[in-house]
Formats: C-alpha cells, sequence, structure tokens
C-alpha cells in the first residue's frame, strides 16, 4: 500500500514536492521507526536505504580516533539521511546514528537513483535545497562549537530537537549529549543542572522538558535563529 500524501508531506523535501512530483515516489516509500541509537550508515559502506525523517533526529558523526567522536551535524524533518547518494558517492564518509528516536519514511538507494535520473526535477530540485541548508549547518556547527560555549550549544541542541519533535520534551541521554557537544559527561551534567536551576528545563532518566522556552533561548548562540533562518529560506526558495 502506498504512504498517505499527508504523512509523506511532514518531511519538509517531499513536502515541498506538488501532488504530481510527489504521487510516483509514494509505492516505493515505508514507514520506519527510528529507535535511539540504532546506526543508520556507517564510513565506506554502501548505502542500502534513505530516509526522510518525519519525527526524531540522526546525527552525523565524525569519529577521530582513540574513543573520541564529534557529532557535525544532525538532520530532522527538513532533510534527508543519506544525501551522499544523491550526490552521486557510493558510500558516506561519516557514520549516521539516532540521537533522538523517532520515525522515517525510507526508500532504497536502487529506488531513489532512479526517482532523481531527471535532474532537473523537483525532487532533485528540493534535494539541492535541502543539502544547501545540510552545508549550511555543518559549516556553522565547525564555528559554534570552536566559539561558543557549552551551555549555548546546549540550549541551541534543545531548541532545535524541540523544533524537529513538535514537543517540549524528547529522550536524550547525557552520552548522546556529550558527542553533540564534543564535552565529556561530567561538563554535560553541568551544563544540564544550570539550565535546570535556571528554569529552562528538567531533565529526569534521560528525559528532557523545556518548560521556558523563551528563557532557554535566552541563553542559545545566535546559530540557532541563523541556522534556522538559512533552513526555512533554502526549502522555500523558488
Amino acid at each position: 500500500m502506498a504512504i498517505d500524501p499527508g504523512l509523506a508531506r511532514r518531511n519538509a523535501v517531499l513536502g515541498g514536492l506538488d501532488e504530481d512530483a510527489l504521487a510516483p515516489l509514494l509505492p516505493d516509500l515505508s514507514e520506519t521507526p527510528l529507535p535511539a541509537g540504532q546506526v543508520l550508515h556507517e564510513p565506506g559502506q554502501a548505502v542500502n536505504n534513505v530516509y526522510l525523517p518525519l519525527l526524531g533526529v540522526v546525527s552525523v558523526l565524525a569519529d577521530l580516533g582513540e574513543d573520541q567522536v564529534v557529532e557535525t551535524a544532525t538532520i530532522g524533518r527538513e532533510g534527508m539521511v543519506g544525501i551522499s547518494v544523491y550526490l552521486g558517492a557510493d558510500a558516506p564518509t561519516e557514520r549516521s546514528l539516532v540521537q533522538v528516536p523517532g520515525r522515517a519514511l525510507s526508500m532504497t538507494a536502487e529506488d531513489f537513483r532512479e526517482h532523481i535520473a531527471d535532474v532537473d526535477g523537483p525532487l532533485a530540485t528540493m534535494l539541492r535545497r535541502s543539502a544547501q541548508a545540510l552545508f549550511t549547518h555543518v559549516s556553522r556547527n565547525a564555528a559554534c562549537n570552536r566559539v561558543h560555549t557549552a551551555r549555548q550549544r546546549a540550549a541551541r541542541w534543545l531548541l532545535t530537537t524541540a523544533d524537529r519533535m513538535d514537543s517540549p520534551r524528547f529522550e536524550l541521554t547525557q552520552h548522546f549529549l556529550a558527542q553533540m557537544l564534543a564535552v565529556r559527561r561530567t561538563s554535560v551534567s553541568e551544563v544540564a543542572q544550570s539550565l535546570a536551576e535556571d528554569g529552562c528545563i528538567t531533565y529526569t532518566r534521560g528525559l528532557i522538558t523545556i518548560i521556558d522556552r523563551p528563557r532557554l533561548q535566552s541563553h542559545a548562540c545566535t546559530c540557532y535563529e541563523a541556522i534556522r533562518r538559512a533552513t526555512d529560506a533554502a526549502l522555500a526558495a523558488r
């Protein structure tokens, strides 16, 4: 049975397609859960499926060796996991791992390549816009990790995750948050505690709840708004 168009449009890439462009994709899409910790793609290994998140957060991780893993970008419902296939690469250079559980629409890489054969078609156009937004995210993330404090970056990440989840409450472990912020777990505990003491969040047993979004946003670095504006502009471009 083909995926319902309304469900598909919850992903921004698919949501940017008109009815005629979306319809041929629906029979080749499958809804799939995204459990926390699931590895979707490994560096150097062929991509079998691409994923268009509906809910949840997937991290793109760089393994620096000596047990050092750093997040370089995150992907939610605004994008696609497996952009390397669109760019013509046989395999990604980084690992893609589910950080916040959710669900996605998946498609085999073989079917996906057939659908993007028309390089000037509407799907390819939306993927170019999504890739532009992702590149902005990666470059801004690198600068953010270099300049801004762990507290500022944590606030940014929590706000972005809430946007992608359509909820102020979501699951997140200290281990994953440490990877995202490129800090030790002890530093994560200190940051989470300080944001909780300031009345921004509660954090209990891996469950974060944003209780005062404006206050949390006041602690976030400027990268939150910059990335959000760039993503919205790229996906809305005509």
